[in-house]
């Protein structure tokens, strides 16, 4: 089935193995050169070192997915994207072609309010919730964590749980580490050692790679912005609704102010400014030749950039980021290059024992719930409750009735009329019944309490996938959590038992 933003995002799934096969320039030697000491600047693990090492093969590829530097490695389709991208590259690898798994850590990214807080929800269903009072508008890679790692590890105390896991995640955030590679760090302790090569565009060791793409941006700097507006425009003319646009001046770059503070370059008559001071393209190149981390790119020209470096064959994203890749294809032919294959990430909802108990009961699908907490659990009672059961039944003799009464009633006149009252009393029964079911789903009793349990545990304020971390989960039941998840297909939604 056709992607139903084709023909904006012409490849998918089913493209990787075609796009595997073709070639693919990439700075691979100096890629892997600095991927590897990056890599064992962190810690990361021997089989995270040897699939960096990889990338120096002439045919080499790469699967990559990323996400914004959350506290405690943010919610948990961090770990989902992270997982597909490892299942894909594990599928296609071979000696002849090495397929490297990817994360990009979103390091660049200044919405601090989106990585500064945590919920966590324990055996006892009391929630944990920590907010940490990071500046706004940094960069996560400028931001130091070690200020934050006493309040994040007595949270972990507080909570309990596996205490292996839990000195395993302290040990990985304690040191003088920046808020992404802490990051980083603990998305290698836990996936490292399955190869996942992790990529911090800010770190000193990769930033130099995109030196070339920005220096191409800098010469033409609306050229991008344009790109974009002209795709958006083309897809509102094919009914869809574009989810990136560029104002007036707008480039596709930031740039990192000496005050720390991440800001929108925009470019008029010959000159660049953000807002506080102007600078010629001439500045620009000079700050990159002194700093690459502080000139950064802007939503649409990000996975461009990343594609500059990395030879990517599949990128995996989320619902969110599929719009905006779509978008794209104009910017990539600005940098001369191909787009991947956008490949939608899996989802997976984590089912505690309790809660499966609850969902049996009631003969609930887990993702149904997400979707519709309260219309789905009020469609299950419907199914069960004895009172809206008669009612129902009751209903479907009145309307029998009707039918009958239609042969007593032939008069043309009396249609509506007759109409009208089958309505009315289609309307106030099934008024009724929605009565019935407020009731006995907002009542302080077990009924109430089983579907509270439900929302807590499935869908507190969005879906679990976008509220907890995956490593709540290890926390509370181990590291079979992991390693039933790396079980799991690469794409599309799951659950994960863990009775």
């Amino acid at each position: 089935m056709p992607d139903p933003l084709h023909p904006f995002l012409p490849y998918d799934l089913q493209s990787l193995p075609d796009l595997l096969r073709t070639a693919r320039d990439a700075p691979r030697e100096a890629l892997r050169a600095g991927l590897v000491a990056y890599l064992q600047r962190l810690g990361a693990p021997k089989a995270s070192l040897e699939a960096a090492e990889q990338l120096a093969h002439p045919n080499s590829r790469v699967v990559v997915s990323g996400q914004q530097a959350g506290l405690l490695t943010g919610p948990a389709y961090t770990f989902y994207k992270a997982h597909a991208a490892l299942k894909l590259a594990r599928a296609y690898t071979s000696l002849e072609q090495p397929v490297v798994p990817v994360f990009w850590v979103a390091s660049q990214d200044h919405d601090t309010d989106e990585i500064r807080s945590v919920e966590l929800l324990d055996f006892e269903e009391r929630i944990h919730r920590l907010e940490l009072p990071l500046p706004p508008a940094h960069p996560a890679g400028r931001i130091p964590f070690a200020p934050y790692f006493a309040q994040v590890c007595n949270l972990l105390r507080s909570f309990n749980g596996y205490p292996e896991v839990r000195e395993r995640i302290c040990r990985a955030m304690l040191g003088n580490w920046s808020y992404s590679e802490v990051f980083a760090r603990l998305m290698l302790e836990f996936l490292g050692p399955y190869g996942l090569v992790v990529f911090d565009p800010m770190a000193k060791e990769l930033a130099p790679l995109f030196v070339p793409a920005l220096e191409r941006e800098i010469a033409n700097p609306l050229a991008s912005s344009e790109a974009i507006n002209r795709t958006a425009q083309a897809m509102k003319q094919a009914g869809l609704e574009p989810a990136l646009g560029r104002g007036e001046a707008a480039t596709n770059l930031f740039l990192e102010g000496s005050d720390g503070v991440r800001r929108l370059l925009r470019f008029r008559e010959g000159r660049f400014d953000d807002g506080l001071e102007r600078y010629s393209p001439a500045d620009l190149r000079a700050l990159l030749a002194h700093d690459p981390a502080r000139l950064t790119p802007a939503a649409g020209l990000r996975p461009v950039l990343q594609d500059t470096v990395l030879p990517t064959a599949g990128f995996v994203v989320g619902p969110g980021e599929l719009k905006y890749v779509a978008e794209l294809g104009g910017v990539y032919a600005l940098h001369g290059l191909q787009p991947p294959a956008v490949i939608r990430r899996m989802g997976v909802t984590l089912l505690e024992p309790p809660i499966e108990r609850i969902l049996q009961k009631y003969g609930l699908e887990a993702w149904a719930f997400q979707a519709d907490p309260e219309g789905a659990f009020k469609a299950a009672l419907a199914r069960q409750d004895a009172r809206v059961q008669a009612l129902q039944a009751h209903l479907r003799r009145i309307e029998a009735e009707f039918e009958q009464m239609q042969a007593l009633l032939a008069d043309p006149t009396l249609s509506r009329p007759r109409h009208r009252a089958q309505v009315r009393i289609q309307h106030e029964l099934k008024r009724l019944e929605r009565k019935i079911l407020d009731n006995a789903l907002h009542q302080e009793n077990t009924l109430g309490a089983q579907f509270a349990r439900l929302q807590r545990h499935l869908a507190p304020r969005a879906p679990q996938e976008r509220v907890y971390p995956f490593l709540m989960y290890l926390l509370k039941h181990g590291e079979r959590v992991l390693d039933r998840l790396l079980e799991l297909p690469a794409t599309g939604n799951h659950t994960l038992s863990l009775s």
